[in-house]
């Protein structure tokens, strides 16, 4: 039996609720046809977002989406998406399967979006092919209440009142598709950028996010930290869990856990480029933004291969549980993060066809998660074998505490094959009620539109309470929410 332990006197951090958000590039059926129909379809829409879709992830509790991409922010001019739709310049999305964008999605819309969704709006400018006065004139746009030449142009375009712009990214990899810089040149650019990011009037400065490392390079961490720190309020962190020579329903157990593997990777790299990080910033004030990560594999067959479409399964749900429960337990410094993508790419958590929509487990995954959302992240710790070549955990956990004093836990169980016996012990915790639910199933269980509900969370009654704490049997390949009060 494994022991698993709590302590709601050892109170670390808070868990941002941002820390669950997504990402929303012009990629494919993302936004066009994913969150955005036009306001003509014959799909139920509200000025043009789609209503299940809007729904779906109100439910699932998103609480920031980042946008326009991705490689596409370094080669968007956002002026090109204001005004009369029909008088938009229309462009080629070089990037992602050459094909016609006529940016009938751009700044209001988006606001728009984030409006209905009830979530904190993050914009990402254009370093790698546009200008500082660019940049610093799209701020000025949705931000400045003033009398100027960009907040008068927004009021021209049908928006009086500025909007609240929580976050702000200043170019995106910019190590590769946002201009293939060096960390020394791009930490100056960053520099000049972020200078004109400024605040108007009452609205509050955007939190201003310096492009970061991908992956597994400190050297460009270093650089950002040692030379541009106090500039910044955020540093990005890219990371893809890659599969891509295989569908996402074509792999076997090695390639299962292959994937697995690589998505528990998160910790080192939340922890190292952390290191470094706390060596600059000893207080914490600059926060990690881990706004791309997820799974990555060949696309479907039959669909465009730069609309970068792919199934989920409880493979991905896996790592999406993983994922989170890293960033819960790193959340001293982990302060945003955002699953790519939202819909219809990559490791997205709803697909689309036409008027059809299905959730994916992952988005179960989040759903579930969400109870975590601004509660104070508990000391925890699990005793777990290691699978495999050792690296990867069978178990993996993480607990937070509400303001109630409720307790949320949720563990994972990667095994394919094994169950998990645990014994739960609360530290000085009069265990009153406990409630549980569980997603599972075959790790190619996955929903599609002919059968929309093959995975979804149930309620979990294999446990048994205990005086200060739970004892309970973990399925094989397994997500379980525990709800203590």
């Amino acid at each position: 039996m494994q022991k698993y332990l709590i302590n709601p006197n050892q109170r670390i951090s808070k868990i941002h609720k941002d820390i669950y958000g997504c990402f929303s590039e012009h990629l494919g059926r993302c936004i066009y046809e994913g969150t955005f129909v036009g306001e003509d379809s014959p799909i139920e829409n509200v000025k043009g977002m789609r209503t299940d879709v809007i729904n779906a992830l109100k439910d699932m509790g998103i609480p920031a989406l980042r946008w326009p991409g991705g490689c596409f922010a370094d080669e968007y001019h956002w002026k090109d998406g204001i005004g009369p739709k029909e008088a938009r310049k229309r462009m080629i999305n070089t990037h992602w399967g050459g094909v016609v964008e006529d940016n009938s999605f751009g700044t209001h819309e988006f606001f728009e979006l984030c409006d209905q969704l009830g979530c904190a709006p993050y914009v990402c400018g254009n370093v790698g092919s546009g200008t500082v006065q660019e940049m610093s004139e799209w701020v000025e746009y949705m931000t400045s209440g003033a009398t100027s030449p960009m907040a008068d142009l927004r009021r021209a375009n049908g928006r009086e009142e500025p909007w609240a712009l929580r976050y702000f990214g200043v170019g995106n990899e910019n190590w590769g598709c946002g201009g293939n810089m060096s960390a020394e040149f791009y930490a100056d650019q960053y520099k000049r950028y972020a200078t004109y990011i400024r605040s108007y009037g009452n609205v509050p400065r955007p939190y201003r996010i310096a492009g970061g490392a991908n992956a597994f390079d400190y050297h460009w961490t270093e650089v950002l930290m040692s030379r541009a720190c106090n500039h910044m309020d955020g540093l990005s962190l890219h990371y893809y869990s890659w599969a891509n020579q295989k569908t996402a329903l074509d792999f076997d157990d090695d390639g299962y856990y292959d994937v697995i593997r690589k998505a528990f990777c998160m910790e080192e790299l939340v922890t190292r480029h952390g290191e470094i990080m706390n060596r600059y910033d000893p207080a914490k004030r600059v926060g990690l933004i881990v706004d791309e990560w997820g799974t990555w594999y060949k696309v479907e067959e039959g669909t465009n291969p730069g609309f970068l479409y792919q199934q989920s399964s409880m493979r991905d749900a896996m790592v999406a549980a993983l994922t989170l429960n890293v960033f819960n337990k790193h959340s001293d410094r982990v302060r945003m993060a955002n699953i790519a993508q939202t819909v219809n790419v990559l490791q997205s958590v709803a697909l689309t066809d036409g008027e059809e929509m299905v959730l994916t487990p992952t988005y179960h995954v989040f759903k579930m998660y969400k109870d975590h959302q601004e509660n104070t992240l508990l000391g925890s710790y699990i005793t777990t074998p290691n699978l495999g070549d050792g690296y990867l955990p069978q178990l993996q956990e993480s607990a937070s505490i509400r303001e109630d004093g409720t307790i949320v836990s949720t563990i994972v169980n990667t095994s394919l094959t094994d169950a998990a016996e645990i014994a739960c012990q609360v530290a000085d915790f009069a265990v009153e009620s406990i409630e549980a639910e569980i997603l599972t199933g075959d790790s190619h269980a996955h929903n599609d539109f002919e059968n929309k509900d093959t995975v979804k969370t149930v309620a979990f009654s294999g446990f048994t309470p205990q005086a200060d704490g739970f004892t309970t049997v973990i399925p094989p390949c397994s997500v379980v929410k525990f709800v203590i009060k």
